[in-house]
C-alpha cells in the first residue's frame, strides 16, 4: 500500500478474495484480527479507508498489520479491496446496471479510475465485460504443434485464450464458451500469425518464455499465482504447497490449484509445471498426457 494516507474500497456484496487461514507467524488472536479486518472492508460498503485506520480498528500498527494481512490472506489490503470492489462492479454489471451507474455504486469515484484498473483486473473494457465479451472481437487460428493441435485467441489487446487438443472442433468450442457473447469470433490465421510463431518457437525450445501481451480477466490472487508460475524456471517445477507458501498461505494449495485450473491462456501462464505435493502430475485443463509431453519436452530443453 502506497503509504497509510492511501484510500480502500469495497463492498459487502461481493465474495472474499481468500479466506484467512493459519499461517507460519500468524497468531491465533492476529488472524482473528484478520478476519476483523476483512469484515472492516467489507462494511464499508465502497468507501474509502486509510491502512492506519483500518489498523486502528483491529488494534494492529499499520505496518503489523500490512505484514500479518498479505501472510493469511496472500494479497494485501489494498488487493484485497480493489478486488472486491472490482467483484461488486461486475456483479452490478451482470444485474442490468449501466456501466455508469455500476461505477458509483462499486464506490469508484469517477469513470477513469475503472477504465484505469479494467486491463489489470476485468482483462476487457467494463462495457464489453458486463455481456459475457459483447464488444470484444476475438481471433484465433489453430495449427499443428509438438503437443497436438494449438489454438490461440486474441483480442485487439493481446492473447486471450489457448487450447490444446486432438481435433478443432473442441477448441473452437471451448473458446466460444470463454467468450459466448462475443461480438465476432473468427479465425485470422494472418492477424494472430505472430503469437502463433511465439507460441510454437516456445515449444521448439526456442525461447524460455512465450512474451506476449495478455488480455485476461483475473482477481488479485489469481495474477499473484499466475506470476509465480511464470517465474518458475522451464524444466523445473513447483507443488501447488510450495506456490502457496511463496505466496504466504501455506493452507492455500487448493486455491493455488483453482488459480491453475482457470488460467485460460496455458504455456503462456505455465500451469503445467504445478504438481501436487507428492510429485504427482494432478490436473490439466488439456489431459495429463500433454501436461507430461511439455514437461518432457521443457527438461530436454533446458538440460534438467
Amino acid at each position: 500500500m502506497a503509504g497509510q494516507s492511501s484510500k480502500l474500497a469495497t463492498a459487502p456484496t461481493a465474495t472474499p478474495t481468500a479466506t484467512p487461514t493459519a499461517a507460519r507467524g500468524v497468531s491465533a488472536g492476529n488472524l482473528v484480527r484478520i478476519r476483523a479486518a476483512c469484515a472492516h472492508i467489507d462494511a464499508r460498503d465502497g468507501q474509502g479507508i486509510t491502512l492506519a485506520d483500518l489498523a486502528a480498528a483491529v488494534g494492529l500498527s499499520p505496518w503489523h498489520l500490512q505484514r500479518l494481512f498479505k501472510r493469511a490472506m496472500g494479497v494485501s489490503p489494498r488487493d484485497y479491496a480493489d478486488a472486491r470492489r472490482t467483484r461488486r462492479f461486475r456483479d452490478e454489471l451482470k444485474n442490468g446496471e449501466s456501466v455508469a451507474g455500476a461505477t458509483y455504486g462499486a464506490g469508484y469515484g469517477s469513470s477513469s479510475r475503472v477504465y484505469e484498473q479494467a486491463q489489470a483486473q476485468l482483462g476487457m473494457t467494463p462495457a464489453s465485460y458486463a455481456k459475457g465479451g459483447k464488444g470484444a472481437r476475438v481471433v484465433y487460428a489453430i495449427v499443428d504443434s509438438a503437443v497436438g493441435r494449438l489454438l490461440v485467441a486474441a483480442t485487439a489487446h493481446g492473447v486471450c485464450f489457448l487450447s490444446l487438443g486432438d481435433t478443432d472442433a473442441p477448441l473452437i468450442a471451448a473458446l466460444r464458451a470463454e467468450f459466448p457473447k462475443a461480438d465476432s469470433i473468427a479465425p485470422d490465421e494472418a492477424a494472430i500469425a505472430p503469437a502463433v510463431d511465439a507460441v510454437l518457437r516456445h515449444l521448439a525450445g526456442e525461447t524460455p518464455h512465450v512474451d506476449l501481451p495478455l488480455d485476461v480477466r483475473a482477481t488479485a490472487f489469481q495474477r499473484r499465482v499466475w506470476q509465480e508460475l511464470i517465474a518458475i524456471p522451464p524444466g523445473e517445477t513447483r507443488s501447488y504447497s510450495e506456490i502457496a507458501e511463496t505466496l504466504g498461505v501455506p493452507r492455500g494449495q487448493r486455491a493455488v490449484g483453482r488459480a491453475c485450473a482457470t488460467n485460460p491462456v496455458s504455456i503462456v501462464i505455465p500451469c503445467h509445471r504445478a504438481l501436487r505435493q507428492d510429485g504427482s502430475l494432478g490436473g490439466y485443463r488439456w489431459g495429463l498426457r500433454r501436461k507430461q509431453a511439455l514437461l518432457q519436452r521443457e527438461a530436454e530443453h533446458s538440460g534438467t
